[in-house]
């Protein structure tokens, strides 16, 4: 592929607007591990230095995470946005991440608790399912006029 051409499919993913499903992927993706990154140290944080019990720092730093995804995701990720009144869209954004929220509880839990896995190797296994979730039932439900 030649360098123009090459740079051009680069900048299509990375700059301006896009309806490209695959493109939009690639930016969640992006955000999605800024979002986990927040979401990992926090868990971390919270229950290694302020001994809180797992479950609970883990919806405190999801919700963080969660916070973090919205911002990005309709300053870069998505293009269209399928509800007007943006007090609705963040809180079917929020309806969406409560589910994934259930999603990361239950699958943590099962792992760590039921499976007896090493709480962070159950976190980042979980946030792959959670992952899928999001971006899906964001991209068709929120950001698909």
């Amino acid at each position: 592929m030649e360098k123009s051409k090459l740079y051009s499919v680069i900048y299509s993913i990375y700059k301006g607007k896009t309806n490209n499903t695959f493109h939009q992927l690639i930016r969640y993706t992006f955000v999605g591990g800024l979002a986990f990154i927040i979401d990992f140290s926090t868990l971390f944080f919270l229950t290694n230095y302020l001994n809180l019990y797992y479950l609970i720092s883990a919806g405190i730093a999801f919700l963080l995470g969660l916070t973090t995804n919205y911002l990005l995701s309709i300053s870069w990720v998505f293009a269209r946005r399928t509800v007007e009144n943006r007090k609705l869209e963040f809180m079917l954004f929020m309806l969406i991440g409560i589910i994934g929220l259930a999603i990361n509880e239950l699958f943590l839990w099962f792992f760590t608790d039921i499976l007896l896995m090493y709480y962070l190797i159950s976190k980042i296994i979980t946030t792959f399912f959670v992952y899928l979730w999001n971006f899906f039932a964001r991209k068709f439900i929120l950001f698909n006029k």
